[in-house]
């Protein structure tokens, strides 16, 4: 295994779509959401594990996880577990966690990967990414993973690449953020656009000046903790100057702007599982078409709905379709499949009625 290759694994979200599952205290990434026996981050480390030295494995999450990492990751080391002090999107972590591969190894590689996607087709993940980390260490180069889309979906940013280019990674010409239904129809029909899997992949020199290049300010506050980075000194730093980071993500800090970006088209099936409809198109159905998680369901004219329980529960639906019933502890929500993009400003307005505890 190449000892180059280092992983980033992002775990710090806190999938509010998923909610009432999904919490604060205890965010999707930590559950076994499709009731295999595994937790996503724990799939997603061992998927990571098949190309990249498992200590290598960074896992980048907020510090009130520091805890829940390293219980569900018993192969990781506390070194292993880089923590933000303060929620500040994607691009000042990245750039904290390739500072300190950069002083690790300064010809490290390395592919930062989200901890809740679904990958079924592991193998063909290890040969792109295989391939990116070759191209990577030999070219100035700052690549993506893209996804074919099956259908216009709003919900993921597009990748839109060079048609002209016939090289297998193409020239990425420009990202955008999720688009409204009619626009993304017309990408699909144009056919050079890919979702965009917030997979990436570059050595630590580029990334690095790219952020010396795009990102002035917050290079220059990073690498102020240089001499520190990998001590026992290294914490009380970032406590300090990581707040002071602009809360930006890697996508407008530097992808955008850097004309050295290309993007590989995947070989492996992807679902982000970013909502609950997302886990029911994942999941096996039930004859009557029902997805069922840890509950026993006797049905009647229902299908179409996501139904999850917490402990085997025996739930009984008649004349409901298309919707979300999840049942856990103090919490039932049962909700339209089609208003699931809604589900965030509903736990607001519970948090706001009933109190913090249950969000």
């Amino acid at each position: 295994m190449n000892k180059n290759y280092y992983a980033i694994l992002m775990a710090g979200g806190v999938g509010s779509r998923f909610w009432p599952v999904s919490t604060t205290e205890f965010p999707k990434q930590f559950h076994d959401m499709l009731g295999t026996g595994e937790t996503l981050i724990q799939r997603t480390f061992s998927r990571l594990a098949k190309i990249v030295p498992k200590e290598n494995i960074f896992i980048l999450t907020n510090e009130r996880y520091n805890n829940l990492v390293l219980q569900q990751l018993p192969e990781a080391e506390q070194r292993q577990v880089v923590t933000e002090p303060a929620m500040r999107n994607t691009a000042p972590c990245i750039l904290y966690a390739a500072l300190k591969i950069q002083k690790d190894n300064p010809d490290a590689v390395m592919v930062v990967a989200p901890s809740d996607h679904w990958i079924e087709d592991e193998n063909a993940f290890i040969s792109d990414l295989e391939q990116s980390f070759t191209a990577c260490s030999k070219s100035d180069i700052l690549m993506t993973l893209g996804i074919q889309p099956t259908f216009p979906n709003t919900g993921y940013g597009y990748i839109q690449y060079d048609k002209e280019d016939e090289a297998t990674r193409k020239k990425v010409t420009q990202f955008t953020e999720k688009p409204n239904y009619q626009t993304a129809k017309q990408f699909i029909s144009e056919g050079n656009y890919l979702w965009n899997a917030g997979i990436f992949i570059w050595s630590v020199k580029s990334i690095v000046s790219a952020f010396v290049k795009f990102q002035k300010e917050m290079t220059a506050l990073f690498e102020k903790g240089s001499l520190v980075y990998n001590t026992e000194q290294e914490n009380d730093f970032i406590q300090i100057n990581y707040p002071l980071a602009e809360n930006i993500s890697i996508d407008y800090a530097i992808l955008e702007k850097a004309d050295n970006v290309y993007v590989l088209p995947a070989t492996f099936d992807w679902n982000d599982l970013g909502t609950w409809g997302s886990l029911y198109d994942k999941l096996d159905k039930t004859d009557s078409g029902n997805a069922v998680v840890n509950a026993r369901v006797l049905s009647e004219d229902a299908s179409g709905n996501m139904i999850r329980t917490s402990n085997d529960k025996i739930v009984v639906v008649d004349g409901l379709q298309d919707y979300i019933v999840i049942d856990k502890e103090e919490v039932l929500l049962i909700y339209p499949k089609k208003k699931e993009q809604d589900i965030k400003e509903v736990l607001k307005k519970v948090k706001d009625t009933y109190g913090e505890q249950y969000g």
